[in-house]
């Protein structure tokens, strides 16, 4: 063991731990970390020490002795509509660098890592591909829909509507209140829980954990085998590179994309594979969703609250429907292959416990989970568009997306932040035919923030729905939806294409043929020979800006990090 090496030249190690507490046996134990995001901070977050408490039991039961470790994470929807926000994507990576610290600086034998939500699941994702120690990852579930399935991604909307007097301010006060009535991540496929599916899908969780009620006995009896499972990890120094393969990657797009999850996941992903010395590019992403079915009915895509998906069976039922595609043959933390996991989940009441929960809402499997030959939609829900305004790329979730704009020239109305655009919006200065540019909000123009409320304001209007495009360097909320790309790379800040666009360019996108590209100027449409003659002559005008942030995290992130198509992580 590690830590019992470690402690032969760290004299100062045995007594400091007898200032803890701890008791002379302890120190002969194998040592564990049980890092989470605990805090009181947001629901997310709120109730994770319970677990932190359970997966410490199941260390102890298996004979090892656990300490306890934090670095509780920030709230993407407490963050939405001020400069908080911008802090959230570098969030994750200085979450996965206090981890490395907390794990590195003193030894440990194996690790459990608990959080829930948006950057904290990937950040402890990325943390345990960088310290590679024998690990195992809890998810702290999902919360309960409110009254009628009321879900908290339906607040921006009537927010937007209640500002347009649509609904009064008591009916908006009512749905506040009324949206989060127990801890979790978010009750829909948005970042955090589609973070939480990766996590399983990706072999680094206990088959049939991720996305649980957070507030079900289920999800407590997960943290104490997992404290149980470290151990036997530690015993057999089977590590987080041992199971994670390009496979396991593969296995876990194709799982996004039958879940319909969300684009954030496109910066996540890459990041998590780049500390597992993988790379994972954006055509691996497209590749798959040509050819997997989507297949999972939650909203914000789809009907139901996120916790039902537990209840259809979770990722293994998922799993199941596309089980020819994925590889089997991957290793996972049971120390078995995933198709070996799959048969025993057969065999243990795993769906017969599911299908009792499944019965108390009245539902069917297969109104929540679809089955190939009856998906929610053929070819998965990302696609990769490229073209003369994102060279590197940029993400639109089509299944999301009206048909009707799924192909389209409109006329480009250029904004250097979101409040200017969404004030444009709101005021009813954007028609149908125009195509909405926020720039300048990349991670090294603004650390990328969401454009939650622009899209909210846009996918609320009943002229502007399905008539107009968002197209941005900045991302997206996991619950937008309508007509929005983003992550164009290379993005403004850095002289990226898209911050060259003018009033009236024409642009053209092709979703089918994952295209999006300027093709005129002034509304006339130009040979594309005489629109990069145009490109040309604005750039040799354009000017690089000051770096927006001048101390503090925030300019170190936007000095460091890599463009949103390779994972917008810190280098």
């Amino acid at each position: 063991m590690i830590s019992q090496d470690i402690r032969k030249i760290a004299p100062e190690m045995d007594p400091l731990r007898r200032g803890m507490g701890w008791s002379v046996e302890d120190l002969s134990k194998p040592q564990i970390i049980v890092e989470s995001t605990f805090g009181d901070s947001h629901p997310g977050s709120a109730h994770l020490m319970k677990f932190s408490n359970n997966a410490v039991q199941g260390v102890a039961k298996m004979g090892g002795k656990a300490a306890r470790y934090f670095a509780t994470d920030i709230c993407d929807g407490m963050g939405q509509g001020h400069d908080g926000i911008n802090y959230s994507l570098a969030s994750r990576d200085t979450i996965a660098s206090l981890i490395e610290i907390h794990a590195n600086a003193t030894p440990f034998d194996g690790g459990v890592f608990i959080s829930s939500c948006d950057k904290a699941v990937p950040a402890h994702l990325m943390a345990i591909g960088r310290i590679n120690i024998p690990s195992i990852i809890v998810t702290g579930g999902v919360m309960e829909a409110g009254p009628n399935l009321l879900t908290l991604e339906q607040i921006g909307t009537y927010s937007a509507m209640f500002q347009r007097g649509d609904i009064t301010e008591e009916e908006l006060t009512y749905y506040k209140h009324n949206a989060c009535p127990s801890c979790g991540a978010c009750s829909f496929m948005g970042t955090a829980s589609t973070m939480q599916v990766m996590a399983e899908a990706l072999g680094l969780m206990l088959p049939g954990s991720s996305l649980m009620p957070a507030t079900c006995s289920d999800l407590e009896e997960v943290a104490v085998e997992a404290g149980k499972q470290v151990m036997n990890l530690a015993n057999m120094n089977l590590k987080p590179r041992d199971i994670v393969t390009k496979k396991s990657f593969e296995n876990a797009i194709m799982i996004h994309a039958a879940i319909s999850g969300s684009t954030n996941s496109l910066l996540h992903i890459p990041a998590v594979a780049h500390e597992f010395g993988i790379e994972i590019d954006e055509e691996i992403f497209d590749d798959i969703n040509r050819y997997v079915p989507y297949l999972l009915n939650i909203r914000p895509a789809g009907q139901w609250p996120a916790e039902y998906f537990y209840y259809a069976g979770g990722v293994p039922a998922i799993m199941e429907e596309i089980k020819h595609l994925l590889n089997l043959d991957v290793m996972t933390v049971t120390g078995k292959t995933l198709g070996e996991n799959l048969e025993d989940l057969k065999k243990n009441g795993y769906y017969e416990k599911c299908d009792k929960y499944l019965k108390k809402v009245g539902l069917k499997r297969s109104d929540i989970i679809k089955s190939e030959n009856n998906p929610m939609g053929e070819n998965g829900a990302i696609a990769i568009l490229k073209g003369n305004i994102a060279p590197e790329g940029a993400v639109v979730k089509h299944s999301a997306v009206p048909k009707e704009m799924h192909k389209g020239i409109l006329k480009a109305k250029p904004f250097d932040s979101e409040e200017e655009a969404i004030s444009a919006i709101m005021s009813k200065k954007i028609k149908p035919g125009d195509a909405v540019f926020i720039r300048y909000e990349g991670p090294k123009g603004s650390g990328m923030p969401e454009m939650f409320y622009t899209t909210e304001a846009i996918s609320s209007d009943k002229e502007l729905a399905s008539s107009i495009a968002l197209i941005t360097d900045g991302r997206f909320s996991g619950a937008s939806k309508g007509p929005a790309i983003g992550h164009v790379s290379p993005e403004a800040a850095v002289g990226g294409p898209i911050a060259l666009v003018e009033e009236n360019d024409l642009i053209e996108i092709d979703i089918e043929k994952r295209l999006i590209q300027l093709i005129g100027v002034n509304g006339e449409r130009l040979s594309l020979e005489k629109v990069n003659e145009f490109l040309q002559k604005r750039r040799a005008k354009w000017k690089k800006r000051e770096n927006k942030y001048e101390s503090g995290i925030l300019k170190i992130f936007s000095e460091r990090a890599v463009s949103p198509m390779k994972g917008g992580y810190m280098k």
